[in-house]
């Protein structure tokens, strides 16, 4: 999306009136303009979008729950730009306009109706409409569900099928278009809207007709969603969720006890958890007390909404849904005994919704058949991670490292089967109330796996010889910090060493010293996004295609230094501690030195690493919820360069500068 530009002569009219009822009970409790999105109001969303681009009044029409509106309006930081339109009865989308007409009159006026999303640059919309001298400019969609707005090959409007209804005639083939809901126009179109109650949708006819131009500005393939059901307002709300990079929301304001939580879990302002209840995909409203097992649902003050799996999913996902066959080679032994348990369940397909992606091209996939689910992984056929990860789960498996079991695979279409793990991340974990003694205990199991893995399985790493050969070397450490300057020093901070030469000289003698340190298998990523906890507290390890042969300290790097949580110095030294005590007795010849030595460089590897990966996902993935974690991430490298700053100085100037 790019910059949006001030238009000072450019007002804005937010149609607010309307009763919500395909919403209710939802807004039995508030108008859809109120409805909380993480703790922001629909309007609010809305207009943090459209007032810095257009700085003129805002107008706003009341009917249904007008004390609430203007309640928001007076606490809000646009107060002094809001005027009022009262309507009794409503008006319409036309008659809202003429009774607003004094106020619209004057200039030109952005139309956004109070329950739409949409993800676009307000000023190209402007610019086309003040460039071409339309009267009406229609921000439209190919959607052909909605598709009622008929157009010419210049884009400009012919007519409207099913005026107010946005109903398209299936019988009429023409070039159609769906309107958002969103339009700009000039003071003109208002000779053509009647008094009292009228459709804009008319007056753009009409306005065709006289010889004005009504265009629509398409925007297919932007972010839209027009809130009129349940089952959209709780995509508006895990699509929010979803952006952020996270799948658990909670309000500081929500009162939580200990909870369980699994897949998308949003906790709005007000709400209550009852201890030991259990949540999985839902939205708990202001108000909202929750307890028990709750499961895909909208959970408010009077009322529970129940919804399907697939409709309690950010709509990427949502789009993503389709059936496997049960019959095939792949599904049938794993779903076998809910196919032939009873009549009723012996079905022929099952549900396959996208949980995550991996690379460019790799999907993942829950697949669910009554009670019974897995995982279904689907690659591109030159991805080389698919023979590695079924490689090395064969391998950790036959060595205790709690891996997802690989269940079936078919070879020549690059898919497998996995054991599901459910969706709770150490990461998501920790994003609600957690007793101190029982995070630490939790991290304690965490790193029972890395004495497993460093220790157990690396003594058996002859058995694998991907793994084996797989060595993270001199040239490796030296990528890692290549990518740090390209992608996130220069890349990401528009910064640059003051005396590039003698940088590598310090980054080359740092590769040299990581890798001279014993070597053991590692994660190669082993952070909180990829350590899934399990039933009782119980953690699981996935993402471990990186695997390598490398220090010991760059995992403990990556999970006790990990900059999604931070964990309190005084538990980071016992856990430290920890490690060392189980590395002494499962690991023979563990040598605690050089561990404790090579930590602060790992360190220094693990953290440059990190933000080059977040300048090249934020600029070049469009990945941008990764930049909230670069300042914790760039506080422990200063951390890190301020203790080794004797041996590398120049790497200590540079990082200090960065912000």
């Amino acid at each position: 999306m790019t910059d949006n530009k001030q238009h000072d002569t450019i007002n804005i009219f937010l149609p607010a009136a309307g009763l919500g009822e395909r919403l209710r009970p939802i807004t039995n409790h508030a108008p859809k303009p109120l409805l909380p999105v993480l703790g922001k109001p629909l309007i609010e969303i809305i207009l943090e979008k459209l007032a810095p681009v257009c700085t003129g009044k805002i107008g706003i029409n009341l009917h249904y729950k007008p004390d609430m509106l203007r309640a928001w309006a007076a606490a809000s930081p646009y107060a002094e730009r809001i005027v009022f339109f009262p309507e009794d009865p409503i008006l319409g989308t036309g008659g809202a306009l003429k009774n607003a007409g004094s106020f619209l009159s004057n200039s030109p006026f952005l139309v956004h109706n109070a329950d739409i999303l949409l993800d676009i640059d307000f000023s190209g919309l402007i610019e086309t409409h003040l460039r071409n001298r339309n009267i009406a400019t229609l921000v439209t969609h190919r959607l052909p569900l909605l598709s009622n707005v008929v157009i010419d090959e210049n884009d400009l409007v012919l007519d409207v099928e099913n005026p107010g209804a946005s109903r398209p005639d299936k019988t009429r083939i023409a070039k159609k278009v769906a309107y958002t809901g969103i339009a700009l126009y000039s003071p003109e179109i208002l000779q053509f809207l009647p008094a009292g109650v009228s459709h804009a949708t008319v007056a753009w006819i009409d306005a065709g007709k006289a010889g004005h131009r009504v265009q629509a500005f398409d925007v297919t393939g932007a972010y839209w969603n027009d809130i009129g059901t349940p089952a959209t307002y709780a995509a508006a709300v895990l699509d929010a969720v979803s952006r952020n990079g996270e799948m658990i929301y909670r309000s500081m304001s929500a009162a939580c006890g200990e909870v369980s939580a699994d897949g998308y879990v949003v906790l709005e302002a007000g709400c209550t958890v009852k201890d030991h209840s259990r949540l999985r995909n839902c939205i708990v409203m202001p108000g909202a007390i929750a307890a028990g097992e709750q499961e895909n649902r909208i959970i408010g003050p009077d009322y529970v909404i129940e919804l399907k799996e697939s409709e309690m999913q950010p709509s990427l996902h949502a789009r993503q849904h389709k059936h496997v066959q049960l019959s095939s080679p792949l599904m049938q032994h794993h779903f076998a005994r809910t196919i032939l348990a009873t009549p009723s369940l012996q079905k022929e397909t099952a549900d396959a919704l996208l949980i995550g992606m991996g690379g460019s091209d790799r999907r993942y996939y829950r697949v669910r058949n009554a009670d019974t689910t897995a995982v279904l992984m689907e690659c591109r056929q030159d991805d080389p991670d698919y023979e590695r990860h079924l490689v090395y789960t064969e391998f950790f498996e036959a060595h205790a490292i709690p891996v997802p079991r690989l269940l079936a695979l078919h070879e020549a279409e690059k898919r497998a089967l996995f054991e599901d793990l459910g969706d709770t991340s150490l990461y998501s974990y920790l994003k609600l109330p957690r007793e101190s003694d029982r995070i630490e205990l939790l991290y304690q199991g965490v790193l029972d796996i890395l004495v497993k893995l460093h220790g157990r399985a690396t003594r058996h790493v002859e058995e694998c010889l991907m793994l084996r050969e797989r060595i993270f070397d001199q040239a490796y450490f030296r990528w890692e910090t290549n990518y740090f300057l390209e992608r996130f020093v220069v890349g990401l901070r528009h910064a640059a060493p003051t005396d590039p030469t003698a940088l590598n000289q310090e980054l080359d003698r740092l590769a040299q010293k990581a890798f001279a340190f014993p070597r053991v298998i590692i994660h190669r990523d082993f952070q909180s996004q990829n350590i899934m906890i399990t039933a009782q507290d119980t953690p699981r390890v996935i993402d471990f295609q990186g695997a390598r042969m490398a220090p010991a300290a760059y995992d403990i790097a990556s999970i006790l230094w990990d900059p999604y949580y931070r964990i309190d110095d005084a538990v980071r030294e016992r856990l430290v501690e920890y490690y060392v005590n189980g590395m002494k007795q499962d690991a023979a010849g563990f040598d605690e030195g050089a561990f404790q030595e090579s930590i602060v460089i790992c360190r220094l590897q693990r953290h440059m690493q990190a933000l080059g990966a977040y300048g090249f996902l934020a600029k070049e993935k469009g990945k941008t919820y990764f930049l909230k974690h670069v300042p914790e991430a760039l506080r422990l490298l200063k951390e890190e360069t301020g203790i080794t700053k004797n041996d590398y100085p120049e790497l200590y100037r540079l990082v200090k500068d960065l912000s």
